[in-house]
């Protein structure tokens, strides 16, 4: 009973296209629910103001299930929800309300519960702080709730009002049942306790930041004398917070530690989940570098942990957060419990293996493509629904394949809708929530039937396909670079082109190991800064994705960067640049421009500072530009330990070359930013100063990452960027 609260900001890397489709109105805002399905698979629930509607999957009829009347506390207003979760048995729902911001994500809040037996509802934690809340889930037995508060676990009876606190010793250091901004940031991980099976006993992780030295921002603008904010956050070289993971016994409230081998400040536990219908747990634990992974089953009367299995890379092993749309819970169980589906890279390519507890696997998936996600198991057609794209790394489409490993995988999705699809399947695997964009094509939804991809309103995406009309003028395509590298790309260029011309080029780039920018979807070839539209002004507009970013071309295409990120990384691209300008002479390549935001802003500085003779403008923002103050668990796992091979986190920086500018540059970084801290802003700063290179630089007070905050911060932020690029990269075909 998990409700998803990651609300309130997007990922950087997915930051551009949101925000797009929100400025656009092509898409409405969504707290980033799961899919609530109904007891018996038929319908799914979904908010509707302050009401919640059952939807029918056969023919999308819709019903009033829980009406505002219902979520209004005595004497006050209708519950503003956020989130909310059916019990098992559907008769009570537990409702999130009142959310607040830890870090990017609104995960702090309020939780009500409705009794739908008695129509009662009552709200949970009265007497610890509004909005103090985190993580509420009902017990599998419905009868309690149990949540975090002030970073300790608490469990409340629903009969009573009951509360009983479960750990006493939380602090903002000594973390109980929820994360350190290093693991929520890096393996996605953020809901930090389980309910047992049999609704007796809590697992949870704790994190020991103790030894943790904090991060001091400064804010000079919220008070007449400015004051620190301090962040607990691990950079590349120090070691990590401690973990361990304990089962709390609810009766008792004693904590029974598990005895999981190795020093647990240089391990990882990004993943633990009860096996089903026993008193055991699975556990993953990482080393630091990443590259070793082994899989316990921990018993939770004698603490013991047993090896199950384990893999290793030369590289780094990603987590299931990194593959499944940043979520990290769960587990890929058979209905027995006997085995589970497991995702490797071994072969060289990302496939489903299935272990069983004796650690012997099996292969599901063989073949030279990679599973980009798996989406669920039907084991009572012997079949796992799977998200591929084996021809084309820019597209995303449904295969089914057998779960014996025989056969080649079949597609679902329709030839006919070439671009980007993703599913939300039923429990019993009979119908789909499907949802379809590509480049010229704004989102859509329907419902499906999974086995003929049929809906029942005469499939809405295929009809309204027909007839859409291209905005832009992108094309896909791919270059081969001096090194025999084939990327892809698209390119969108200027209205009325004249072949005879010569136009500026504007590159978009990302290029480290988070994303992807080369994807068949809305929002490709879309530049969401830019105030006004690059077309009409007469820009050539482009992105491709170089080795290392995450596109199912196989783990060597993907980890060859290991050590290397701030050059293959920048050697692809700009490799790529010089050759389109080879290919097409109506490339002005002395009007060439580049820009990118977080992993992107160091992707334009490497560029400028390596490339000075193919880049003449760049905008960057919010850039690393010294690995070194970037936090551990990201940068070590794609460069090393710096204590083993600092050079290379110095040869991959941004600011080791800063001397060799010699076109125009824009910085722009938020003083408040808890994810690449501001110091970046100000070690590139005094580098350039050094060597008298002359560039503009805007710093943003007390704005975050993403540059949200504040009045008229966007529009600012599009101006000073539409401005600068048009001074310096002048627009128009000559």
């Amino acid at each position: 009973m998990r409700l998803l609260r990651y609300v309130g900001c997007c990922p950087l890397w997915i930051f551009s296209l949101i925000l797009l489709c929100l400025l656009t109105g092509q898409i409405q805002a969504q707290p980033g629910q799961s899919v609530n399905w109904s007891r018996d698979g038929q319908s799914f629930y979904q908010q509707n103001g302050n009401s919640i509607t059952a939807i029918q999957l056969k023919d999308s009829k819709q019903t009033e299930k829980i009406s505002a009347a219902q979520l209004t506390p005595a004497g006050g207003t209708p519950l503003e929800i956020r989130d909310f979760a059916f019990s098992p048995d559907e008769k009570k729902l537990l409702v999130y309300t009142n959310a607040k911001k830890v870090w990017r994500y609104d995960t702090r809040g309020d939780y009500w519960v409705l009794d739908l037996t008695t129509n009662t509802l009552k709200q949970l934690g009265k007497g610890l702080p509004t909005s103090s809340l985190m993580f509420a889930k009902l017990s599998p037995n419905g009868l309690q709730v149990a949540y975090v508060s002030g970073h300790n676990l608490y469990v409340e009876d629903l009969a009573t009002g009951k509360r009983k606190a479960l750990t006493q010793d939380g602090t903002r250091r000594l973390i109980n049942g929820t994360f350190d901004w290093a693991y929520e940031e890096e393996f996605s991980c953020r809901d930090g306790f389980r309910w047992s099976p049999d609704s007796k006993a809590i697992a949870y992780w704790q994190i020991d930041a103790t030894k943790i030295r904090d991060f001091l921002m400064i804010d000079n603008t919220d008070s007449i004398y400015s004051y620190t904010v301090p962040v607990e956050y691990p950079k590349a070289g120090e070691s990590p917070s401690a973990c361990r993971v304990g089962v709390v016994d609810l009766a008792t409230a004693k904590t029974t530690w598990l005895q999981v081998p190795g020093d647990a400040q240089q391990h990882y536990i990004p993943r633990m989940e009860w096996v089903p219908g026993k008193n055991e747990l699975i556990v993953q634990q990482l080393n630091r570098k990443q590259n070793e992974s082994i899989l316990y089953i921990c018993n939770t009367a004698t603490a013991k942990a047993k090896k199950l299995y384990s893999e290793s890379d030369p590289a780094w092993l990603d987590v299931k957060s990194s593959w499944d749309g940043r979520d990290i819970a769960g587990w890929d169980w058979s209905r027995d419990a006997k085995s589970f589906v497991w995702v490797s890279e071994k072969d060289g390519w990302r496939h489903l293996y299935r272990i069983d507890l004796n650690g012997k696997e099996s292969l599901i998936t063989p073949g030279k493509y990679d599973v980009i996600n798996l989406l669920t198991i039907d084991e009572a057609h012997n079949l796992a629904y799977i998200l591929a794209s084996p021809e084309n790394a820019t597209q995303q489409f449904l295969y089914k394949v057998s779960l014996d490993g025989k056969g080649a995988p079949e597609r679902i999705s329709p030839i006919t809708e070439e671009g980007t699809h993703e599913y939300d399947i039923s429990p019993d695997a009979q119908y789909a929530l499907h949802r379809f964009s590509n480049h010229f094509f704004p989102q859509q939804n329907e419902v499906v039937y999974l086995s003929t991809h049929k809906s029942g309103d005469n499939n809405p995406i295929f009809r309204n396909l027909q007839t859409a009309r291209y905005a832009l003028r992108q094309e896909f395509f791919q270059v081969t670079t001096a090194d025999g590298v084939t990327m892809d790309g698209w390119m969108v260029k200027p209205l009325n082109f004249d072949s005879t011309k010569k136009y500026p080029v504007v590159f978009y780039v990302y290029g480290e190991p988070a994303a992807a920018t080369a994807r068949d979807q809305y929002g490709a070839g879309r530049n969401f800064l830019y105030d006004g539209n690059m077309a009409e002004d007469g820009y050539i507009y482009i992105s491709m994705d170089n080795r290392g970013t995450p596109v199912p071309k196989g783990r060597e295409w993907r980890k060859c960067v290991y050590r290397k990120v701030g050059i293959i990384n920048a050697r692809d691209q700009a490799q790529g640049a010089q050759a389109l300008f080879n290919r097409h002479a109506w490339i002005d390549t002395s009007r060439v421009a580049v820009w990118g935001w977080s992993g992107g802003g160091s992707m334009t500085l490497n560029l400028m500072f390596q490339y000075p003779g193919i880049y003449k403008t760049g905008i960057a923002i919010a850039a690393v530009g010294n690995q070194l103050t970037y936090d551990n668990i990201y940068q070590e796992r794609y460069m090393g330990l710096p204590e083993e091979n600092r050079q290379d986190f110095v040869n991959g920086s941004p600011i080791t070359y800063a001397k060799n500018l010699q076109g125009n540059l824009l910085y722009i970084h938020g003083t408040g930013d808890d994810n690449v801290h501001y110091q970046n802003a100000e070690m590139l700063v005094n580098e350039l100063v050094q060597y008298n290179k002359q560039f503009q630089f805007m710093a943003y007070p007390n704005r975050t990452h993403g540059l949200r905050e504040g009045e008229g911060t966007f529009k600012h932020l599009s101006t000073l960027y539409t401005n600068y690029l048009k001074q310096h990269c002048p627009a128009g075909a000559r």
